[in-house]
């Protein structure tokens, strides 16, 4: 299998094994890995299917993953970066949003992305240089240019309320000035809505780089922006990401300009500079 197939069967057998959990909610177990922070019994099970899945065509290369496969650079070499179930929470609660989540780096950029929607089955799909898909037809982000019509996505740093007021003010920013802002719950989702023109524009903080390692490829193989908070390409491990259409990333970003220390921008952390 190319690499793109055996992405697309893995994140699609990883979709079975959530699915017979989800459909079998007295099989779910769950357990904190802080106060907010939840893995259930699926999220490692789809982790172990997609790992076995990949190691089996790929024996050679390295695994990111959020349940047990963790590094802070991708620089060198070749690294799948996976996601098992992306909005663990709402899986939990059996809130129909959650995905998996399967990226390729290659001595550190993107070359592959697949995001699988579990529920709809929507696959989403993008390769460096040849465009995004969703079940096989081409996607392209918005062309909203005017902030007032936009619908935007985002998430709340629940890791950081010491800190919460700016991005608050950054919220009620957009809650006055935005048409409507949702908030999901699953950051591959929100970017694959950004890139099928659903969504014109997101940006959170405190994401990781399983968040964010296939679903980014994705909005830029769609015609958008991925960057961090600062407006630089180092996305993938910077904690805060803004993507989008052209128009409403540089929107994004000069409100969060407005409300948030620049200290705080370029920092991993609501806290600043340390």
């Amino acid at each position: 299998m190319t690499e793109r197939e055996c992405a697309v069967y893995a994140a699609k057998e990883a979709a079975k094994v959530i699915l017979s959990f989800h459909h079998q909610r007295a099989t779910v177990q769950t357990t904190f890995k802080g106060p907010r922070d939840l893995v259930t019994n699926a999220d490692v099970a789809s982790e172990k299917a997609i790992i076995s899945i990949l190691k089996a065509s790929f024996p050679e290369d390295h695994i990111l993953a959020e349940e047990g496969h963790h590094a802070t650079s991708v620089d060198e070499g070749r690294w799948w970066i996976i996601d098992p179930i992306d909005g663990t929470t709402n899986f939990a609660h059996a809130f129909p949003i959650f995905c998996v989540s399967i990226g390729l780096w290659v001595d550190g950029q993107p070359q592959l992305g697949v995001v699988l929607d579990v529920m709809s089955d929507e696959c989403f799909v993008a390769e460096k240089g040849k465009g995004s898909t969703c079940n096989g037809v081409p996607i392209h982000v918005s062309e909203t240019t005017d902030l007032s019509q936009s619908l935007l996505a985002t998430g709340f740093p629940y890791h950081e309320f010491r800190r919460s007021e700016p991005y608050l003010n950054v919220f009620k920013h957009f809650l006055q000035e935005a048409r409507s802002v949702r908030r999901p719950g699953a950051a591959t989702y929100d970017l694959c809505s950004v890139a099928a023109g659903r969504f014109d524009g997101f940006y959170e903080f405190g994401l990781q780089a399983w968040d964010v390692g296939a679903a980014g490829l994705i909005v830029q193989e769609a015609g958008g922006l991925v960057t961090n908070w600062a407006g630089g390409d180092d996305w993938l491990f910077s904690n805060k990401v803004i993507a989008g259409n052209p128009a409403m990333h540089e929107a994004i970003q000069k409100v969060l300009e407005m409300h948030i220390p620049t200290d705080v921008l370029h920092s991993p952390t609501m806290d600043g500079a340390s």
